[in-house]
């Protein structure tokens, strides 16, 4: 059965983006940029909404007034395809960093320079983040929210951080609040997964760090947030969701945060 849910969705999934992709094309790019990200936004909640009719997972907001206004940075751990959408309703106005193979799609690469998303050469050095923190500080001072993944690419759940110093140096440049977000969406959606799992979880909003903390500071008081953070909310995850078949990573941190609990009560 929940093969044929996930196959379900996935289908109706697709289906609903490209659908709406030319549907409302015409009213995409002849609106304004601000007013054509209804678009986006709409297609997110419904494909939230398909996720919890069809697969029957669905999530909850913690921390929606961290959020602050005007231009921020948003930094969620990313674990899932679910994780780059998800939110995007509650963002007033988000700018993504984004690999560029992405805007060689046709149709959905054109509605993404639409939005006048962040492309990243991955296989460049110092020439691209020059570029990249020139765009960002344009697309700021706007007033829009970066969303940008510290780790850079997906991992699993519990899986060893692997955050890249790059985040630091935007945060040193761009002199705006930083926004840590965790969740455990890989746990219902996984990466490069077919099956998707029925259940109920909560992503937390944290309180936003503030600029002009040094470079390093920063980069060492973020990943503690974040790793502290996810951790504990992957053990109210599992928790509430005892049926979710558990991916090697997530069950050796599980244990590792269970011998240093034993551990802590021996040392008292």
């Amino acid at each position: 059965m929940l093969l044929i849910r996930s196959v379900v969705f996935n289908t109706a999934f697709y289906a609903n983006m490209i659908l709406r992709m030319i549907v409302f094309a015409p009213y995409y790019f002849l609106a304004s940029r601000k007013a054509a990200f209804s678009v986006p936004k709409g297609w997110a909640s419904s494909s939230n909404w398909l996720m919890g009719k069809i697969v029957g997972a669905t999530f909850e907001i913690e921390g929606l007034e961290n959020i602050p206004e005007g231009g921020c940075i948003f930094t969620p751990k990313h674990q899932s395809v679910w994780d780059t959408f998800a939110l995007m309703p509650h963002y007033p106005d988000p700018v993504y960093i984004l690999k560029r193979e992405l805007l060689w799609i046709p149709l959905f690469g054109w509605y993404l320079a639409r939005q006048r998303m962040i492309p990243v050469n991955r296989g460049a050095r110092g020439k691209v983040m020059v570029e990249v923190m020139k765009r960002t500080k344009e697309e700021m001072a706007s007033g829009r929210q970066l969303i940008i993944y510290p780790e850079g690419t997906r991992r699993s759940p519990g899986a060893e951080p692997d955050y890249r110093y790059g985040i630091a140096r935007i945060y040193r440049d761009a002199k705006v609040p930083v926004v840590p977000v965790v969740a455990h969406w890989g746990l219902f959606w996984g990466r490069r997964k077919l099956v998707k799992y029925p259940g109920h979880f909560k992503v937390r909003i944290l309180p936003p760090i503030q600029p002009g903390m040094q470079p390093d500071a920063f980069y060492k008081h973020l990943i503690e947030t974040l790793e502290t953070a996810s951790d504990q909310l992957l053990v109210e995850t599992v928790a509430a969701n005892p049926h979710l078949p558990l991916p090697a990573t997530a069950l050796k941190r599980l244990a590792e945060l269970k011998a240093e609990q034993k551990r802590e009560q021996t040392t008292v």
